[in-house]
């Protein structure tokens, strides 16, 4: 996967040049994607799908986080999730266990709360964690760090391998309480659009929230989607044009924005 470099020049020779890019990820976790866009000469619009909340009991999550802990195996879906299980408490990887990071993000994240061994699978997502030799087969009992909801592919299968799987709850998405300022930034926005999706959550609590001229701006955007399953909840959902990044990976969601955009500036001269 192409990492994305920042330029130095935010003229027009800038990849993004001239584009908006709206950016879905919860509230306060976009801030990597705005500025990796602005490097590229784009515009950042925050527009988050999902806000992030403690668990509703605390002392419940710490009791799944510790059984988590001392599973043979345990698997981190976000870096979100990191900054919540710590949080929570102390993070210490017991003598035996394994530990797996969704992505790069998520490894950094554990890095920086002492877990500097985590593994992390060559692709960014529940598929990419199955494929792993660690849960192939798994062992008895593996433990998820994470929130509720989401996608069940992945402790639906290894329970199916025959795996108990310790689910950590260790906080809450919840709707985004989006203002006029996120309404009246997308009215303003200038083209071209494009929104990247990486949450079919994120995209339905949008869809939800915003009145009908907002909707409909939205989706006049080009979406770029993380996975093939997004990308067709996002034609599902009434956008028009849609492309599919490589991952969910911030790296891969921008350079797909970039590959696009710039086909559309060849394009259109």
């Amino acid at each position: 996967m192409a990492h994305v470099q920042p330029v130095r020049d935010a003229g027009a020779a800038a990849p993004l040049h001239g584009a908006t890019l709206i950016l879905t990820r919860s509230a306060g976790t976009a801030r990597t994607e705005a500025r990796r866009v602005q490097a590229l000469g784009g515009k950042p619009l925050p527009l988050p799908g999902t806000r992030l909340a403690p668990p509703a009991d605390a002392d419940a999550a710490r009791a799944a986080l510790q059984a988590a802990l001392r599973a043979s195996v345990c698997i981190f879906v976000s870096p979100a999730a990191v900054r919540a299980a710590a949080r929570l408490l102390p993070l210490r990887q017991n003598r035996g266990s394994r530990m797996l990071a969704v992505g790069a993000a998520t490894a950094r994240a554990l890095a920086r709360c002492g877990l500097r061994d985590a593994q992390v699978p060559a692709r960014a997502d529940s598929e990419g964690l199955l494929a792993m030799p660690a849960l192939n087969p798994p062992p008895p009992r593996v433990g998820l760090v994470g929130a509720p909801g989401g996608r069940s592919l992945l402790p639906d299968t290894l329970a199916g391998r025959g795996a108990q799987v310790l689910r950590a709850e260790v906080y809450r998405r919840q709707p985004p309480r989006l203002d006029r300022r996120h309404r009246t930034a997308l009215a303003r926005a200038r083209m071209p659009l494009y929104v990247l999706l990486s949450s079919g959550e994120a995209l339905q609590n949008l869809l939800h929230a915003l009145p009908e001229a907002a909707r409909t701006r939205l989706l006049a955007a080009c979406a770029i989607a993380s996975s093939t399953r997004l990308a067709q909840a996002a034609r599902t959902a009434g956008f028009a044009r849609v492309e599919t990044a490589a991952s969910a990976l911030t790296d891969a969601m921008i350079a797909a924005a970039v590959r696009v955009h710039r086909a559309d500036r060849r394009r259109h001269g």
